[in-house]
C-alpha cells in the first residue's frame, strides 16, 4: 500500500464480503424452494428471493468495483485520493440505498422490472451517489503526477456505467419501449462497459503480478476495448428478438452476438499470453490464480455460453428458461466476481502488511468455489435443456415440467454448498489479514514493476 487513502478500499471490500454473503443465503432459499422444500414462502416468497438475489449480485459487485477503483486510482496517479472523507460518506450512502431497497423487496415496494427492480424514488439517490465517486475519482486522476491508460480506461467504463443507468430510469407506458430501453442498463453494463472495468482491472493487477512491460500489457487493453466495442453495443440486438421490436434486430442480434465472445477470448489470450511472458514469479500465487481464472472462466461462461443460446435459431426455445440461469451463473463468475475477488486478493496483503496467501486456504477457497459454480452450471444447463424439450418441442405444462427437473436441483444443492465452502474460505482469510496497517504504508508486497 503506496498511499494512505487507500485504506477506504478495504471498507468497500468488506462489504462486498457481507453481500456477497447475504446472496449465497437466498440462493439457498431459492435451492431449496425449487425441490419443494419452501417453509420460508409466506415471509419470502420467490419472487422476492429471486429479486433480491440477482440485485444483491449487482450491489457486491459494484461496491467491488469502488473498492477496486479506490485502491488502484491513487496507485496508478502516484498521489492521495482527492477526498478521504467523501470516499467514506459514499460508502455510508450506498449501504443505506442498499439496506433500504432490500429491505423494500420484502414489503413488496419495488418495481416489477426485472433486474431493475429497485423503486425509482432509489434510483435518483444511486445517481448522487455514483456522480459523488465518480467526482472523487476524476479530481484525482486530475491532479494527477501522472496518468496510464489503464488508469484512464477503467475511469471511462466506470463513467459510462453511470451514463448507462439514466435510461432505466425513463417511463414508458408501453411494455415494449419499456424493455427496448432496459436492456441499454442491463446488457450495456454487462456486456459493454463493464468489460472496459474488467479491462482496467485486469490491466493493472497483470502488471502488478506478471512484470511484464506496462506498454505491452495497454496495447494489449485497446484490443480488448475496440472488441468490446465492436460487438456489445449493437449484440444488445440479442434481448430484442421477441419483445415487439422489428425483425431487423434477428439479423443484427445474431451477428454481432457472435461476435461478442471476441473480446472474452481476447482478454483470456491477453492474460495467458502475459504469463508465459513474465519475468519473474510474483510471490502472491492466489491473487494470479483468480486473476487467469477471471479471464478463462470469463470466455467459457459470458463468451461461449452466451453465444450458444443468443443465435436467434436457438434463442426462439431457449430464452426464459433455465438455460438463461446457467449462462448468467458463469458469466457474471468468471467475468466480474473472480475479477473483484483477485483485486481483494492482491490488496489485502499490501493493506495490512501479512503474507497469508502462503497457506492452503487461500487455494483451497479457489478450487471448491470454482469446481461448485461450474457443478451448479452444469446442473442447470441439464435442467433447462430438459425444460426446453419437455415444455418447448412436447408443449408439457410448465409445472409440470419443474416437477420433471428437481432432480437435478439436488445436484444444484450440492455443488451450491462446495461453492459456499469456498467462499467461506475466502471471507475467513480476508477476515485473518485483519485490518489496514500502517506498518504497510509506502510499499506492496513483492511487486515486480
Amino acid at each position: 500500500m503506496r498511499f494512505q487513502s487507500q485504506k477506504v478500499a478495504y471498507w468497500f471490500f468488506a462489504t462486498c464480503m457481507l453481500l456477497l454473503s447475504l446472496q449465497i443465503v437466498y440462493g439457498f432459499i431459492m435451492g431449496f424452494a425449487r425441490i419443494g422444500m419452501d417453509g420460508l414462502h409466506d415471509y419470502i416468497p420467490f419472487n422476492t428471493a429471486r429479486a433480491t438475489h440477482t440485485n444483491l449480485l449487482v450491489v457486491w459487485l459494484l461496491t467491488g468495483f469502488m473498492g477496486a477503483a479506490y485502491y488502484i486510482i491513487p496507485e496508478e496517479s502516484d498521489r492521495e485520493l482527492y477526498s478521504v472523507k467523501l470516499a467514506y460518506i459514499q460508502l455510508i450512502s450506498w449501504v443505506v440505498v442498499g439496506v433500504v431497497a432490500i429491505v423494500g423487496f420484502h414489503f413488496n415496494w419495488w418495481e416489477g422490472r426485472k433486474f431493475l427492480e429497485i423503486p425509482r424514488p432509489l434510483d435518483y439517490l444511486v445517481v448522487v451517489n455514483v456522480l459523488t465517486f465518480l467526482f472523487n475519482i476524476a479530481m484525482t486522476i486530475w491532479e494527477a503526477k501522472k496518468r496510464s491508460t489503464t488508469q484512464l480506461v477503467l475511469f471511462f467504463g466506470l463513467l459510462c456505467a453511470a451514463l448507462l443507468y439514466l435510461p432505466g430510469m425513463i417511463y414508458f407506458d408501453n411494455q415494449t419501449l419499456d424493455s427496448y430501453f432496459r436492456w441499454w442498463v442491463v446488457h450495456l453494463w454487462v456486456e459493454g462497459v463493464w468489460e472496459l472495468i474488467m479491462g482496467g482491472i485486469l490491466a493493472f493487477l497483470l502488471i502488478k503480478l506478471t512484470g511484464v512491460d506496462r506498454e505491452v500489457i495497454e496495447k494489449w487493453l485497446y484490443v480488448v476495448v475496440g472488441l468490446t466495442f465492436l460487438s456489445g453495443i449493437l449484440g444488445t440486438g440479442h434481448h430484442y428478438y421477441w419483445i415487439g421490436t422489428p425483425k431487423y434486430w434477428l439479423m443484427v442480434g445474431g451477428i454481432f452476438s457472435a461476435l461478442e465472445p471476441l473480446a472474452f477470448l481476447g482478454m483470456a489470450i491477453w492474460a495467458l499470453n502475459m504469463y508465459r511472458k513474465k519475468g519473474k514469479d510474483h510471490p502472491n500465487k492466489i491473487a494470479l490464480y483468480w486473476t487467469l481464472g477471471s479471464a478463462m472462466m470469463s470466455f467459457i461462461g459470458a463468451g461461449f455460453l452466451g453465444f450458444a443460446h443468443t443465435w436467434p435459431a436457438v434463442n426462439q426455445w431457449t430464452h426464459g428458461t433455465l438455460v438463461t440461469a446457467m449462462h448468467g451463473h458463469l458469466a457474471f463468475w468468471g467475468a466480474y466476481a473472480m475479477l473483484v475477488l483477485a483485486v481483494i486478493s492482491y490488496a489485502m496483503p499490501n493493506m495490512t502488511g501479512r503474507k497469508l496467501f502462503t497457506g492452503m486456504s487461500g487455494y483451497l477457497a479457489f478450487w471448491a468455489s470454482n469446481i461448485g459454480m461450474l457443478g451448479m452450471t452444469g446442473a442447470l444447463a441439464v435442467a433447462g435443456i430438459t425444460q426446453v424439450y419437455l415444455e418447448r418441442k412436447l408443449g408439457m405444462d410448465f409445472l409440470v415440467v419443474q416437477k420433471e427437473i428437481i432432480f437435478h436441483f439436488y445436484g444444484m444443492l450440492l455443488a451450491a454448498t462446495l461453492f459456499t465452502i469456498g467462499i467461506t474460505y475466502f471471507i475467513v482469510d480476508f477476515i485473518r489479514h485483519g485490518l489496514p496497517s500502517n506498518e504497510a504504508l509506502g510499499k506492496n508486497v513483492g511487486d515486480l514493476d
